[in-house]
């Protein structure tokens, strides 16, 4: 039987809202330059309001691995939660007009907008992004169609909604159904720190709910509480089946039933870092999606990866299947 979608994402729906901005403005306006803050509701409005020029577009971990899914070629669905704002609304038609079917309808009522992050790009390339989560944290269980997920060949769940317990019921929901349907289920583990505050919850999840998982050096390492990478990536292979572990300019390895293989990169100064995990997952879940094996699903997010930090922003700008093309990995 023939499904819907080849990959259904779910996360947080987060506009990112861009403008640029010098030194001076930043300190004005109190911004810490360079790093990612949470900020309140009434904080959310100055900064946006503050904004000038701004360029929008629709962002999240998640929706960032999704775009590049289907910038090479397949059919992906995203569930998330918005309001029924205007900018929740430009949310969801941007992310139909990227290729991705955004499965939830904006909720209408509420006191939460939809979440948004007010980015302001130095003029040396430095951003400080001022995220608002608003009514994406409070995404759940209610909001998964089950036919929707058991619809899906694979699931990808972004780790930084696990913070909250309708997340991880979102996320349980989300597993099962597709697993009962015969598709795998995953997650990108997305922060260390958040698997600190959850490392029990995060594990049982791990081991009895998902067929793969992808983090980087910091976050593998936090599951087992150890400064040992080895050792840590070991111990997660032996209680889930596939395991993707990113180290930056030091390769990828990757896990498969007890199978290994080590993908180096191609050594590069980033432009832009940002999104690199995200294009990481892209190409290795297209990899996974089309039947490709372990060293060639690495070889594909290594090289969707090095596309995005080659320029601005979280997403390649080029078309992605030339490049697989290019470099041997797809025909």
């Amino acid at each position: 039987m023939t499904k819907t979608y080849k990959v259904v994402g779910i996360g947080n729906a987060i506009v990112d809202v861009l403008t640029t901005a010098d030194d001076t403005f930043l300190e004005l306006m109190g911004i810490e330059k360079g790093i990612m803050q949470l900020v309140e509701k009434d904080r959310a409005e100055v900064l946006y309001g503050a904004m000038d020029n701004r360029k929008q577009a629709a962002g999240g971990s998640v929706a960032n691995t999704l775009a590049g899914i289907g910038n090479l070629g397949l059919k992906t669905g995203f569930v998330g939660r918005v309001h029924d704002d205007a900018l929740g609304h430009f949310y969801a038609e941007a992310m139909e007009i990227d290729g991705t079917r955004f499965v939830n309808p904006p909720v209408p009522g509420g006191e939460l907008p939809t979440s948004r992050s007010m980015i302001f790009v130095s003029p040396d390339g430095e951003r400080s992004m001022n995220t608002y989560l608003g009514i994406s944290a409070e995404l759940g269980p209610d909001d998964v169609d089950p036919d929707v997920a058991s619809d899906a060949e694979i699931v990808f769940l972004e780790g930084y909604l696990f913070d909250k317990d309708k997340g991880k019921e979102a996320f349980i929901a989300m597993a099962r159904a597709c697993r009962g349907a015969g598709g795998k289920a995953g997650i990108a583990i997305s922060d260390p720190f958040c698997v600190e505050r959850h490392r029990t919850d995060f594990l049982m999840l791990i081991e009895h709910e998902l067929d793969y998982v992808i983090g980087n050096e910091d976050e593998i390492k936090s599951l087992f509480e150890t400064d040992d990478w080895e050792q840590a990536l070991a111990k997660t292979a032996a209680i889930c089946p596939l395991v993707a572990c990113t180290r930056s300019g030091e390769g990828v390895t990757i896990i498969q039933n007890g199978a290994r293989v080590d993908v180096p990169v191609e050594k590069i100064t980033p432009v832009d870092a940002t999104g690199a995990g995200d294009g990481f997952a892209a190409g290795f879940l297209f990899g996974l999606a089309t039947g490709a094996d372990i060293q060639t699903c690495g070889e594909m997010g290594c090289a969707v990866a090095g596309e995005v930090i080659r320029h601005m922003g979280p997403r390649a700008d080029r078309n992605l299947q030339a490049l697989l093309r290019d470099r041997g990995l797809i025909s």
